[in-house]
C-alpha cells in the first residue's frame, strides 16, 4: 500500500517493525544509522518515514531537520518515554507523530495508517468524502489545493507537512470561527492517537514561522489564549 522507509540502529526492531509492516501489504526499506537513512530519504522519498531518536553517524532529529529543508514527507519519530525534550524538539521540527519505546505492532500499525489516511495514501476515503476533502480552498492570499498539497500565500509556495497542511485547512474552511485545541486534534488526527495541547502549538509555531519567511507581515493564524486559534482572512 506504501513505501516506507525505516531507520533504526537495533537490528531487531527494524526486523520485527519491518515484518510487521509488511504483512500489511506496505514495501519497507530499512537502514541502521542517520547518515546512511537520509541519504536514502533524499534519492527516493517514500510515503512515509519512521526515524529513531538515537542512532550513530547522525541521529533522529538531525535526519529530520536537514529532511525537512527539501521534503514534506510524513515522520513517526521512536524514542524512549524519559526522552521528553526530543518529544518537544521534534514538534518543533516537523515531526507528524510519535511511538515510544516500547512499543506494541498494534500500536505502530495503527499510528502508520493513520498518518496514511490523513496523508490521502491508503485509499480508505469514500468517493464523496474524497472529492470534498480535495475542494480547493481560496481565503484571501491563501490558496489551499489538498488534491496537490499545494499552499500558496500571494502565489508563493509554503511547504507544509501533512499535519500542518489538515490544521490549515480545519482553520481556514470558516475563517472568523475559533477552533479549540481539540476541534484541531480531531481534524488532523486519528481518534486512536492522543497527542496534548503543546503538539498543536508546537505545529502552529511552526506553520506560523513558515508563513513569516514568506511574508514577514503574516498574522492570519490568532491565537486566543485559553480558547484556542481562528483564521483571519485577510
Amino acid at each position: 500500500m506504501a513505501k516506507i522507509t525505516l531507520v533504526d540502529d537495533d537490528e531487531n526492531i527494524t526486523t520485527s517493525v519491518s515484518l510487521a509492516l509488511e504483512s500489511h501489504g506496505h514495501t519497507v526499506k530499512a537502514y541502521y544509522d542517520g547518515a546512511s537513512g537520509l541519504a536514502a530519504l533524499e534519492a527516493d522519498p517514500p510515503d512515509l518515514a519512521i526515524l529513531d531518536v538515537k542512532m550513530p553517524r547522525m541521529d533522529g532529529m538531525e535526519v529530520l531537520r536537514r529532511l525537512r529543508r527539501t521534503l514534506d514527507v510524513p515522520v513517526i519519530i521512536l524514542t524512549s518515554k524519559d526522552e521528553e525534550i526530543d518529544e518537544i524538539l521534534g514538534f518543533n521540527l516537523g515531526a507528524d507523530d510519535y511511538i515510544h519505546k516500547p512499543f506494541s505492532q498494534r500500536l505502530l500499525i495503527e499510528r502508520v495508517r493513520a498518518i496514511l489516511r490523513r496523508a490521502g495514501i491508503d485509499g480508505e476515503e469514500t468517493q464523496a468524502a474524497a472529492a470534498e476533502a480535495s475542494k480547493a480552498i481560496k481565503r484571501g492570499k491563501l490558496t489551499l489545493d489538498p488534491a496537490r498539497h499545494d499552499c500558496l500565500w500571494e502565489g508563493r509556495p509554503v511547504k507544509l507537512t501533512v499535519t500542518e497542511f489538515l490544521l490549515l485547512q480545519s482553520l481556514a474552511q470558516r475563517p472568523g470561527f475559533v477552533k479549540s485545541r481539540d476541534n484541531l486534534m480531531d481534524a488532523a488526527y486519528e481518534d486512536q492517537v492522543y497527542v496534548d495541547d503543546r503538539t498543536i502549538d508546537s505545529h502552529i509555531k511552526r506553520m506560523r514561522k513558515k508563513f513569516r519567511d514568506v511574508d514577514n507581515t503574516f498574522d492570519a493564524i490568532e491565537t486566543l489564549y485559553g480558547v484556542g486559534y481562528r483564521y483571519r482572512e485577510s
